[in-house]
């Protein structure tokens, strides 16, 4: 029985259970002694919970420690990728890239619920399929087709940019829980959605949306309420899916959970797959391309007959075989967005447990009441970047401030001409911090630049290695970047696995 499965009847078992066995001995609070699940002394409530479910397209990537950075020779000299030994939790991540239909899918929903008053949605959704155009190359069937045509509907969405990436990733995870709660029987299909009145995960729990609903909601046991909607405590609706970072891309590309004896790990990859070749060594597969990636000067897949890699361009993104957690083209066919902002330094930078750089802390906007503030005209709540006085943080030590992107790295106080505002008042003020890499000048370094991880094929074999590494401005695509999503992992590393 799928987990899915067996997450509803335990879900249904718990809300039947306090309502016709309210007789039977309940469980009791281990610190007070207290009943759980009794409407009698206040209806404190505890769910039954087996398992976090796995979304939709994802597989569970068991984490652990791995060196991250350069095993291969640094062939540009950049010295951006020092190898540093680092530990990435658990965590979901697409099998596949995600392709053109998906992404078509999309862009109907969002035609349909937006497009009478709001057109600028989808069309700030739209990828830009004019990244195909090459001066000296005709390239022009790849801008009619590419997207649209059905021959192209399994290969990977190209033209987005980062920023598109995380609003794909934001509406998958609202389609996805909304659908759980039709399957639990707490909603129905309601196509008619429009504008602000569209399911969104933060605005339901919020209590901020209820069109479509089958029903009022579960039984609450609060004595003072008879119905309630699906919170966190229930375990029923699944966190956010987002672009991985760039420590659990590269840590999900490697798959060393297929070279470890024990706690061991005797052989390091070079590439997703074993060995230093980029061809297949099984004796049924001999000399067969493992990814697709551009092999030599003018060479994109080989002589007719025998095609090296049987694609001009990117490949259906079930192509070639998995690495060992089950996860295609990771070594090739598309580069991938992740959700860090490039700096050369990061791997010295950064913590050695869920290393990441592109933290901006956010909350809730509040009304004059301090009640959360009514969601948008596109039906999802507002938030602003906490504040170091309304939010009190210069009570708190892990961080003082919302965008924490320049931490040690960019920001005035790690500048190397930084003097005290004594020496020079206008050092001391962060509207007028220093441009460290000199962005537009001498580097194409800002906060705006987002690391991208992988071959692609236009590329040479060097940057299937995944421990290389690139950056694009956020607001920027290519015919040879694409994403796949990821989803943070609650609870057990290893789950019903163990």
């Amino acid at each position: 029985m799928k987990l899915r499965q067996l997450n509803s009847l335990i879900f249904i078992f718990s809300v039947s259970s306090v309502l016709f066995f309210t007789s039977c001995k309940r469980e009791q609070s281990g610190a007070t002694g207290w009943e759980y699940n009794n409407s009698k002394n206040g209806g404190f409530q505890k769910v039954p919970y087996l398992e976090q479910e796995t979304g939709p397209g994802l597989v569970l990537i068991e984490g652990g420690r791995f060196t991250m950075g350069r095993v291969e020779q640094e062939v540009n000299y950049d010295w951006n990728n020092i190898p540093r030994t680092v530990t990435v939790s658990s965590f979901y991540m697409d099998e596949v890239e995600v392709t053109n239909f998906f992404y078509l899918e999309y862009l109907y929903w969002l035609e349909r619920v937006f497009s009478a008053d709001y057109p600028e949605v989808q069309h700030k959704a739209l990828p830009d399929t004019l990244v195909w155009r090459s001066k000296l190359a005709y390239m022009e069937p790849y801008v009619d087709f590419y997207l649209r045509h059905p021959a192209y509907r399994d290969y990977p969405v190209v033209g987005v940019n980062w920023l598109q990436a995380n609003d794909f990733c934001s509406w998958r995870t609202d389609r996805v829980n909304e659908l759980i709660l039709i399957r639990e029987g707490l909603f129905e299909h309601y196509p008619n959605q429009i504008n602000e009145d569209n399911f969104n995960t933060k605005a339901y729990m919020a209590a901020q949306y209820e069109s479509g609903k089958r029903v009022d909601g579960i039984p609450d046991l609060n004595p003072n309420m008879e119905y309630r909607n699906v919170r966190m405590e229930d375990g029923i609706l699944l966190p956010e899916y987002r672009l991985p970072t760039e420590a659990e891309w590269e840590y999900a590309a490697y798959a060393l959970i297929g070279n470890t004896i024990d706690e061991l790990i005797p052989d390091r990859k070079l590439y997703p797959w074993n060995g230093h070749a980029v061809r297949n060594s099984n004796e049924n597969y001999i000399g067969q391309i493992l990814a697709n990636f551009k092999r030599g000067q003018g060479d994109n897949m080989g002589v007719a007959g025998k095609l090296n890699d049987n694609a001009d361009i990117t490949n259906p993104v079930y192509a070639y075989w998995p690495n060992d957690y089950g996860l295609y083209n990771m070594a090739g066919n598309v580069s991938e967005w992740v959700m860090d902002v490039f700096r050369p330094l990061s791997m010295e930078d950064n913590d050695d447990f869920r290393p990441f750089r592109g933290n901006v802390y956010q909350t809730k906007l509040l009304d004059e009441d301090g009640a959360i503030a009514e969601k948008d005209s596109l039906g999802r709540l507002i938030y602003r970047n906490v504040d170091p006085q309304l939010d009190n943080l210069q009570a708190r030590r892990n961080y003082r401030k919302a965008d924490n992107i320049n931490y040690a790295d960019g920001d005035w106080e790690s500048n190397i001409n930084w003097t005290s505002g004594v020496d020079n008042p206008d050092f001391a003020k962060e509207d007028n911090k220093l441009q460290m890499y000199d962005f537009g000048e001498t580097t194409r370094v800002s906060d705006k630049a987002r690391v991208y991880k992988g071959a692609s094929w236009k590329d040479r074999a060097y940057w299937a290695v995944p421990g290389t590494r690139r950056h694009l401005l956020e607001d920027q695509s290519t015919s040879f970047i694409g994403f796949r999503c990821a989803m943070t992992r609650v609870g057990s590393p290893v789950g019903l696995g163990y």
